[in-house]
Parts: C-alpha cells; sequence; structure tokens
C-alpha cells in the first residue's frame, strides 16, 4: 500500500482547504436550483429554514465526514476502516467510504457532460451566437432552443465538450494537491467569485432587481409546505458536497491543527453566499424578460441565453456568464474525480499522472451512457422506471436518491454511534457542552432528518 505517496499530500494552510471545499460543494446546482427552489417555497421563509438545516444537519454530518478523513489520513474505504478499526469496531464500516466514492463517480459521469454544455455556450456567446438569434424576435426563442437541442442531440458534439472537460481535469489532478488541485481553486474561486458578483451588478442596473429580491427574499410562511421543508432538508445536505466521497479525502489532506468546526462553518457560509448571489445576478434578467424563473437547467442554457442576445453587451456578458459557469462546475469535477484518483495511488501504487489518467478514461468511458442517453439511443431507455426514462436517468436517481442519503445515515451513524468519544472528541476540538450538542445532532437530529428526505426522495410521502 503506497500510503506514503498519498500521506504526504497536505493543503498549504486551513483557506487552500476552504476554498477547495467551497469549490466542491459549488456548482450548478447553486446557480440554477437554490434561487428556484427558495422562490417557490417561502422566500424568506424557506432561507430560514434552510440555514437551520445548515446549521443542525449539514455542517454536523460535514464534520463528521472530515473527521473520518482526517483520522484517517487515507483514501475513504481505507480511513473509514481504519478509524472503525481504532475504534474497536468492524473494518466493514469501510462501506461508508466505498459507497462515497462510488456516488461521486456516477455522479460524475454525467456531470462533466453538462459541464461540457457550458463550455460549449462560452464558444456560442462569444462568436455571437445569442444575438444573431436575437435579430428576429420572432425566431428568437425558436432559433436558441434549436441550439440547444442541437448540442445535446450530437453525439460528436458532446464528445468533444465532454472531453475537453475531463482532460482538464485530468491534467490538474495529475499535478498533485499542491500544485493541482490547490493552485487550480487559488485562481478559479475567486475569479468565479468576482465574476459572479460583476453580473449581479450589471442585472441590478439592467434587469428588474426589485422583482427578483422579493421572489428571493419575501417571507411568507403559507407557502412554505412540509414539502417544501424536506425539499431544504435535501438541498442542505446535497449542497455541501456530503456522502460523495469528497470531504473524506479532502479531510485526509488537512493539516494538523486546523478546525474541523470553524472551516466546515466557513464552508457552509460560503456555499450559501454564493447560492443567493448566484439568485440576485440571474433572477433580474428572468423578471425583466419576462422568462420563466422555474425553467432549471433549461434557465442556463435556454431562457438566459434568449435574454442575453438582446440585451446591451449581451454577448460580452453572457460569454463571462458561462466562464463563470465553466469554473462552478470545473471545481466540482475535480473534487469530485481527486478520490478516485487518490485510491489509484493509495491502493494500486500508481503515480499521480497514470492515477489521474486511469480515473479519467474511466470516467470519461463512462459519460458515454449519459451522451448516448441525452441523444436519443434506443438501447439507453429504461422501461421499468417509466416512458422515455434513459440510464441518465437511472444514474441521477440512484445518486440523488439512495446512494447519497444512505452514505449521509451512515456517516452521522457511524461518528455519533460507533466511533469512540474520545477520537471524535480529539478531531472536533470544541467545548465540552459544543461537543455534547454536535453528538445529539449527529446520533438523533441528523439521521430522523435524513430518513425523511430519503423517504420522500424515493416518493413514499
Amino acid at each position: 500500500m503506497n500510503t506514503e505517496t498519498h500521506v504526504s499530500n497536505r493543503w498549504s494552510n486551513k483557506y487552500a482547504y476552504i476554498l477547495a471545499a467551497t469549490g466542491a460543494a459549488v456548482g450548478l446546482g447553486n446557480l440554477w436550483k437554490f434561487p428556484y427552489i427558495m422562490g417557490e417555497n417561502g422566500g424568506g421563509a424557506f432561507v430560514l429554514v434552510y440555514l437551520l438545516c445548515i446549521l443542525f444537519i449539514g455542517i454536523p454530518v460535514m464534520m463528521a465526514e472530515v473527521a473520518i478523513g482526517k483520522r484517517g489520513r487515507s483514501t475513504p474505504a481505507n480511513a473509514a476502516s481504519m478509524v472503525a478499526t481504532e475504534s474497536g469496531k468492524s473494518s466493514h464500516w469501510s462501506i461508508i467510504g466505498s459507497m462515497g466514492v462510488l456516488a461521486g463517480f456516477l455522479i460524475l459521469s454525467f456531470y462533466v457532460v453538462i459541464a461540457g454544455w457550458a463550455v460549449a455556450y462560452v464558444f456560442y456567446a462569444g462568436t455571437g451566437e445569442f444575438s444573431a438569434a436575437a435579430a428576429d424576435p420572432a425566431t428568437n426563442a425558436e432559433a436558441i432552443g434549436a441550439l440547444f437541442g442541437n448540442l445535446v442531440s450530437s453525439v460528436p458534439n458532446l464528445l468533444i465538450y465532454t472531453t475537453i472537460i475531463v482532460a482538464s481535469v485530468v491534467y490538474v489532478l495529475s499535478k498533485g494537491v499542491k500544485d493541482g488541485l490547490e493552485t487550480a481553486v487559488t485562481y478559479l474561486m475567486p475569479a468565479m467569485f468576482v465574476l459572479l458578483v460583476g453580473i449581479m451588478i450589471y442585472s441590478a442596473i439592467v434587469g428588474d432587481f426589485a422583482a427578483a429580491f422579493a421572489f428571493m427574499f419575501n417571507i411568507d410562511f403559507s407557502r412554505l409546505t412540509i414539502e417544501g421543508v424536506l425539499v431544504a432538508l435535501g438541498h442542505a445536505f446535497f449542497t455541501l458536497s456530503l456522502a460523495s466521497g469528497i470531504m473524506m479525502v479532502y479531510g485526509a489532506y488537512l493539516p494538523k491543527g486546523v478546525s474541523i468546526a470553524k472551516t466546515s462553518i466557513m464552508i457552509a457560509i460560503a456555499d450559501t453566499l454564493v447560492a443567493l448571489i448566484a439568485g440576485l445576478a440571474i433572477y433580474p434578467i428572468v423578471f425583466a424578460h419576462g422568462l420563466e424563473p422555474s425553467a432549471g437547467p433549461g434557465l442556463l442554457f435556454q431562457a438566459l441565453p434568449i435574454a442575453f442576445g438582446s440585451m446591451p453587451m449581451g454577448d460580452v456578458v453572457g460569454t463571462l456568464f458561462f466562464v463563470m459557469v465553466v469554473f462552478a462546475a470545473f471545481t466540482s469535477a475535480i473534487a469530485l474525480l481527486e478520490s478516485a484518483a487518490a485510491y489509484l495511488v493509495e491502493r494500486q501504487g500508481l503515480t499521480r499522472g497514470k492515477a489521474s489518467l486511469v480515473a479519467g478514461v474511466g470516467i470519461w468511458l463512462l459519460s458515454l451512457l449519459t451522451i448516448f442517453s441525452l441523444s436519443g439511443e434506443e438501447w439507453t431507455l429504461l422501461p421499468f422506471m417509466g416512458d422515455g426514462k434513459t440510464i441518465f436517468d437511472g444514474l441521477d436517481y440512484l445518486t440523488a436518491n439512495i446512494l447519497l442519503p444512505l452514505g449521509g445515515l451512515l456517516i452521522s451513524v457511524f461518528v455519533g454511534w460507533f466511533m469512540k468519544d474520545e477520537l471524535v472528541k480529539e478531531e472536533f476540538n470544541v467545548s465540552e457542552g459544543q461537543f455534547k450538542l454536535i453528538m445529539v445532532l449527529l446520533r438523533y437530529v441528523a439521521p430522523i432528518a435524513i430518513i425523511f428526505v430519503f423517504i420522500n426522495a424515493i416518493g413514499l410521502f
């Protein structure tokens, strides 16, 4: 086992870790899903519930996952096994890490394809496709729709843009933790934030900022249903990239003496802040142009380009916007592939470069399932899931509704009930009162909440 190669990797400091973990958490979902579900579920009332969920469920589970990685100083499955053994428990608890790595790998297989869409749209905006489509208002929507349709139905196009993402991720990971991961997030995260704030200011000037602000922050508890509370619970859990192997492997690189509690809180705050700013950047444009705010992924790739085409400096702003989307997607992609690459280094003895390449080729091959699903190949249909459902839909359902909730449940149960209290206390490094509160949250509150999210996700409610 080549542990020395792996263990020698460390973040330079806690801020590098915070940037990397925030980059992993901030992704495509922050740019469209959070603002939309917030507006549809009571605005400010939803934000309040969401923040409580982050505080009492998301942060404790993140701390638990990071603690396993930091204690084990190894890849997720091995770290969980080592911590379980140190606590006098079965090494079969390695399933926590294995499930996380599997979930992350499967998620990345379709995430790189969607990230490839954003790369394509950088070229579309930069070459004036949006403004060209807007030249005839009567056919603007159809032209943008055709642009998107031609992209997702074309296997060659999807292969090109997906390959660009995968190759870039492999290159960064091949450089190692400090020269690759850390350097990438040190530049990409601040750049993404600056672009996001700039677009928000632009949107406030040319868009309907008042309508966007009211949509997102108007407190209306009458619109906050039980379903909305479960949505807040689910999103609080998933937005922090929990149970996907990321926080365990990033925790393994955490320098000694860094507070898991403080850094977890800072990551949660940064992730939420980005989501809120994203809403204030996107929705003024949405409302100013009469677009549908609940359009989901179509909002980014179909609705917004229509608006960009008819706005002042629309091509420039559109290009910068999709560069920002690429940065957000890319930082998540490198985080998702890191645990697989680290496993190949530690357990298979590969060099960092070879491990990154093997992991990248694996994810590229798996991405073909999504590419052919999107292009409408009949062999990708899964009739047992319903009419028109494909392997892509199956992968999305399996990861979001089964693997991630179960992984989060096992993490909270393991650290709350099976990991020795003195080991948990040593890793958390908090006061006695804070430790007791966190353990109550991990033992009772988080598992019950995750079970409710899981039951709701698989449609039993």
